[in-house]
């Protein structure tokens, strides 16, 4: 029974009254199945089905009679068939039957469209609606929410009113961040939840499978229907020995990115286990799980089972551990702290430290908050203030309130740090950085999840670096990357040396928490009256069309778009910051479609040739063009493409504006899912050195389409300028009815078909 398996997460989600259950002794005895627990202290007319999941699992592993892991339990116990489904790690599509949605407010605009579209009354499940990406950091906390609530008051009015029509829970600007909020009020071992969103895993530190999606799948979900996801590999990481002094749970995942990079993980879930768990906090464990995304993996989970079979092992020492700094530019370059200042001095990047930042939805807990605090105190009593920018973004208003009772945050803001709305802010692109000039060199360093080049600030030029917030906090006093606060010294108001105590902090604050403003808009009992807000003349928001079936025949001679180079992130792809604002309104943000991808035709972004002009032009621009002489193109793409968020905008620009297939060497999990949902062929070279083989002019024919099957491959052949004709392999993961919604031209498009 997995609530057995659960007994320490059940205990402190118990004591910290995160978890919906009163009776804690019956939760133990396994005795739940037929009880009513309400799945939440917001929707307790709905109720944890503890019945489907024991009798799910007691079919499966009668069937498949061998141990299984804690993911695979909680995986397998939510099958939509458990006596029929196909099982077979890393080979079939499971089917499942997810307990709830989540949604941000970023992602949640296209999502919400899609699903009115769908003509469904309300949500199947319980869903909610988090209102923390749309937030741009400027001045400090009340301001920039006041600002956010007036330049953004008309996508607020449209999630609100959604949420209402449909049944959905939604929480308003200011709430704070969704994976904390989730994590405070949502989270239950045992459960199964998608959300749209990338760090969606956060909940895994509550012993929940939580993965990050596309809106396409959160509508299938949200509309009754079973959700799609290969059935995943597990990778498990053994900790021994017991994390103290410097080393923080951030450093743990930090270390897993340099060993696993940043696509280790692809199609694996992570479990972690052994007896360094028990000196892992729930926040912490949390932290852990949330930065899996960093390295591909479909989700991240705590605690294990002893005859669990991984299909890779690693094994990290918690006593030895030192803290690490990952970066710059990406998530996976992990150094020690102990090797950080040669590594500095060696690549010659920026030793001024210009901003740190702590909170994110990786490290804004109470407990990291404390810890940072801790660090702050010791500076504040040798009369010392932050040498560089220091923000602090607390993960909701929860912890907000409570820091500020408890008195952590006027500490932080005593030594002139700038505490930021409850929202993503910066980690997401959503800063309105003055200080320095787009294009200067400079090195920031956060306690955030991902350093992509320009993710931040929008400036490529900034060195972006991830450490624990305690790491963070303890450099902005220095204001130097080459200080090490665990060996060096700083210069107190006396003119005498200190070095820093290492951090110290609770992990659940022991008055409890104080709950803050109410930020939560409960949906009404008659829904009914209600009217979703969209204007037609809108440039925010737009109402979908659906997208065009398939013609029945082989592609023929489209043109390359691009071929990328290098590293392709969903923010290349689609980029956030400012485009934020447009996530509503598909055709105005199909404006950055690609522009921060890199053409291998010149080196250069957003910078590729029109085959009918003859001439340069944005990539969105020449895409457009194409369209209009109705000529589908294709784009050509490098490894792990499509990694980083989960942001499904990726692959509807490139359906938008024309695009017909993506051909690249490896594709990220949840992005090479969201093509298929818009009706695009993701394809894969079976020989990768094959992308060597094509010249950026070539025309390029899809061979095969009109007999495409699971596991059979298609040929891609080449027409170069010369005449000449190549073919080459290329595979496709499509199963029977993926291909459903390739012919009918979108998942959604198949949906309606079926009604």
């Amino acid at each position: 029974m997995i609530a057995r398996q659960l007994s320490s997460f059940l205990k402190k989600a118990y004591l910290s009254k995160k978890f919906p259950v009163r009776n804690y002794a019956q939760v133990l005895a396994g005795d739940i199945s037929n009880k009513k627990i309400p799945i939440s202290n917001f929707e307790k007319d709905k109720f944890i089905n503890y019945k489907r999941i024991q009798d799910n699992l007691t079919t499966v592993k009668k069937r498949l009679n061998r141990p299984l892991s804690l993911s695979e339990k909680i995986l397998y116990s939510h099958l939509d068939d458990p006596h029929g489904q196909d099982i077979e790690r890393g080979v079939s599509y499971l089917r499942l039957r997810p307990d709830r949605v989540a949604c941000q407010d970023a992602t949640a605009q296209m999502a919400l469209l899609q699903f009115m579209s769908a003509g469904m009354p309300e949500v199947a499940v319980p869903t909610t609606v988090h209102c923390d990406h749309l937030i741009e950091a400027q001045v400090g906390g009340e301001k920039d929410l006041d600002r956010a609530k007036k330049l953004n008051k008309e996508v607020y009015d449209f999630l609100a009113s959604a949420s209402a029509k449909y049944n959905i829970g939604f929480w308003r600007p200011g709430s704070g961040i969704i994976h904390q909020i989730i994590l405070e009020n949502y989270a239950f071992p045992g459960g199964l939840m998608i959300g749209t969103d990338s760090h969606t895993p956060n909940a895994g530190g509550l012993g929940m499978v939580a993965i990050g999606v596309g809106g396409a799948d959160a509508v299938d979900v949200m509309a009754d229907i079973p959700w799609e996801l290969k059935c995943p590999k597990v990778i498990g990481v053994k900790l021994t020995g017991s994390i103290s002094g410097w080393t923080a749970p951030k450093d743990v995942i930090l270390k897993v990115a340099g060993i696993l990079t940043v696509k280790g993980g692809t199609g694996a879930i992570v479990e972690y286990f052994g007896p360094g768990v028990e000196s892992l906090s729930c926040t912490g464990m949390a932290t852990i799980c949330n930065m899996g995304a960093e390295i591909g993996a479909t989700t991240s989970l705590f605690p294990f089972n002893k005859r669990a079979q991984y299909d890779q092992l690693i094994e990290i020492n918690l006593s030895e551990l030192e803290p690490h700094i990952n970066g710059p530019f990406t998530p996976d370059l992990a150094t020690p702290i102990s090797k950080f200042k040669d590594e500095v001095v060696k690549n010659d990047w920026p030793t001024e430290l210009k901003v740190g930042l702590i909170g994110s939805c990786t490290n804004s807990s109470y407990e990291d908050m404390s810890r940072a605090a801790s660090l702050a105190k010791q500076a504040l009593d040798h009369g010392i203030k932050a040498k560089s920018v220091f923000t602090i973004t607390p993960g909701s208003e929860q912890i907000r309130a409570t820091i500020e009772r408890d008195g952590q945050e006027k500490i932080l803001m005593d030594v002139g740090g700038i505490v930021l709305a409850n929202a993503c802010g910066p980690c997401i692109g959503q800063w309105d950085r003055q200080d320095v000039k787009k294009g200067e060199a400079n090195s920031i360093i956060t306690s955030y999840n991902r350093n992509f080049t320009g993710r931040n600030d929008a400036n490529p030029a900034t060195h972006a670096f991830v450490a624990s917030p305690d790491i963070v906090t303890a450099f902005v006093f220095a204001g130097d990357l080459r200080f090490n606060p665990i060996t060096d010294t700083l210069t107190d108001a006396n003119g005498k040396p200190f070095k820093f105590n290492g951090p110290s902090g609770d992990e659940l604050p022991i008055k409890g928490y104080d709950p803050g403003k109410d930020t939560y808009q409960k949906p009404p009992e008659d829904r009914s009256s209600v009217e979703v807000a969209v204007d037609p003349n809108s440039n925010r928001l737009q109402l979908l069309k659906p997208f065009a079936k398939w013609n029945g025949k082989d592609f023929e001679e489209f043109p390359i778009l691009i071929k990328v180079k290098g590293k392709c992130t969903t923010d290349h792809i689609s980029m956030a910051g400012p485009w934020l604002k447009y996530r509503g309104h598909l055709d105005n943000i199909s404006n950055n479609m690609l522009i921060g991808a890199i053409n291998a035709e010149n080196n250069t972004a957003n910078k590729v040739k029109n085959i009918f002009s003859g001439e340069y032009d944005a990539v969105p621009n020449v895409a457009r063009d194409y369209k209009s002489k109705n000529t589908p193109w294709v784009v050509i793409g490098d490894d792990n493409y499509g990694e980083g968020s989960s942001r499904e905008h990726a692959a509807l620009e490139v359906r938008h504006l024309g695009g017909a297939a993506v051909i690249v060497k490896s594709f990220a999990r949840i992005h090479e899912t969201n093509l298929k949902k818009q009706g695009l062929l993701p394809l894969t070279f079976s020989n990768p050195s094959d992308y060597d083989k094509i010249d950026p002019f070539d025309k390029v024919s899809i061979i095969g389409l009109t007999t495409i099957a699971p596991d059979k491959p298609l040929t891609l052949r080449l027409h170069k300028k010369t005449g000449e004709t190549v073919d080459l392999t290329v595979k496709h993961t499509f199963n029977e009815n993926q291909i459903e919604w390739f012919k009918a031209g979108s998942a959604l498009n198949r949906m309606a078909e079926k009604r």
